[in-house]
């Protein structure tokens, strides 16, 4: 009895272990990630400070924006402040996994824009932790042909422990374009 439960427990883990889906992820956003990005190089905290402090690397918060609070009255003021990694580029929403032709082209520029055109300028995508849309944005970035794509799954969360943030505002570009999606 204690074996079979055993290999119940073993076999459980093994099914909760996400594995990396071979194309965008296309479901909820926030969940169990994988532990790898095919092509890209995964990054603990330790070794995103090595990254910062040696490469300067572009760094891309994938952050969802913030939505004001259903029931809030109309007339009260509401200030949200984004708070990430000083000096990163948020562009919200762009970690979805059907981001449309539009905003997709978008990107495209918008990350071309942020690398100076240079595909070998090390840039790295996070958010938070069990975000997806980090790790989207890290496949995209290597689709692109980004030779130097990071990973930082433990996110603004991870980056907080040991640091401070900043305020960031949206990428103005990003969050000023039309969408059709």
């Amino acid at each position: 009895m204690l074996r079979r439960i055993g290999f119940a427990v073993a076999a459980a883990l093994l099914i909760a272990a996400s594995p990396e889906p071979p194309e965008l992820w296309m479901g909820a956003m926030h969940g169990e990630t994988p532990t790898t990005l095919t092509g890209a190089t995964v990054l603990d905290l330790a070794a995103l400070d090595q990254l910062v402090a040696t490469a300067k690397p572009v760094l891309v918060d994938l952050s969802k924006a913030d939505v004001r609070p259903a029931g809030m009255a109309p007339e009260m003021p509401w200030l949200p402040q984004h708070r990430s990694i000083p000096g990163a580029a948020w562009l919200p929403g762009a970690g979805i996994g059907d981001i449309g032709p539009e905003r997709e082209a978008l990107f495209v520029q918008r990350i071309a824009a942020l690398t100076g055109g240079d595909k070998a300028r090390p840039i790295v995508s996070f958010c938070h932790p069990d975000c997806w849309a980090s790790w989207n944005a890290g496949k995209r970035l290597v689709r692109l042909g980004y030779t130097k794509v990071y990973w930082f799954p433990q996110g603004i969360d991870g980056w907080e422990k040991s640091h401070d943030t900043a305020v960031v505002a949206a990428d103005a570009a990003w969050v000023g374009a039309p969408t059709t999606k």
